[in-house]
């Protein structure tokens, strides 16, 4: 008997199975894919007061906040509204602004490294320096030995033009005393230029010595702000 009743359990089964096969029942794996939890459900009242709901960003609301719920009806989260046109140039502006922060702030760490590379103490620093200088300091040198001979070549020139006093004096002895004076003229304007590029050196010096100080102290790169526009180019001279 019991095996008969296990054979019949088992024929109402497979029947049972059949007849769902022909109406369609949902079986385990249709419920299983029933049991999938839907997309996000995006909500918002619009301009004339009405409630919208749909699976995606809702058009009429574009210009409005809306709400993203999960399937339970719980806040997921809030969707700002479209940005206007003047909106989203203002926020380019305002990213584009921030991208050359960032790398404003990136070149200023860079370039303290490698300040700090470079010049491990304030010997190094000197050193520099005086190399830099020193470039100048030859081409002042040269420049005051041809005034000294300038000065040389005119002494004849004076004395030969005071047998003219009162007359004037010959084309030739002119343009020799001319082309004297221009060029004594230009090697002291080359001397002031001279001076003056010594000056400009020591002063972008000055200023890289006194960031350096503050790096060696301690301070971290990229944190003292910049050296200015000229300072960098201190820090290339001699090298």
């Amino acid at each position: 008997m019991p095996l008969r009743r296990l054979a019949d359990a088992a024929r109402a089964a497979l029947a049972c199975a059949a007849a769902a096969c022909v109406l369609g029942w949902p079986g385990p794996a249709a419920a299983q894919a029933d049991s999938k939890p839907i997309g996000a459900i995006y909500t918002c009242t619009d301009d004339h007061g009405r409630r919208l709901t749909s699976d995606r960003p809702i058009i009429e609301c574009m210009a409005k906040e809306q709400q993203v719920l999960n399937r339970d009806g719980s806040l997921k989260a809030v969707q700002p509204p479209a940005l206007t046109a003047d909106e989203l140039a203002a926020k380019e502006a305002r990213d584009r602004a921030a991208a050359l922060a960032r790398a404003a702030q990136a070149d200023a760490v860079r370039r303290d490294r490698n300040l700090l590379a470079r010049y491990p103490n304030e010997e190094a620093h000197e050193r520099a320096r005086e190399a830099a200088l020193d470039t100048v300091r030859l081409a002042m040198k040269a420049t005051a030995a041809r005034l000294h001979e300038l000065a040389a070549e005119r002494k004849p020139l004076r004395d030969e033009a005071e047998f003219y006093v009162g007359k004037p004096l010959p084309l030739k002895l002119r343009a020799a005393i001319d082309a004297n004076d221009a060029a004594a003229a230009a090697q002291r304007e080359a001397a002031a230029t001279q001076q003056a590029e010594l000056d400009r050196i020591n002063k972008l010096y000055d200023a890289e010595l006194a960031h350096l100080r503050k790096l060696w102290a301690g301070a971290t790169p990229g944190s003292l702000g910049t050296l200015g526009a000229a300072a960098p180019h201190a820090a290339q001279v001699g090298r």
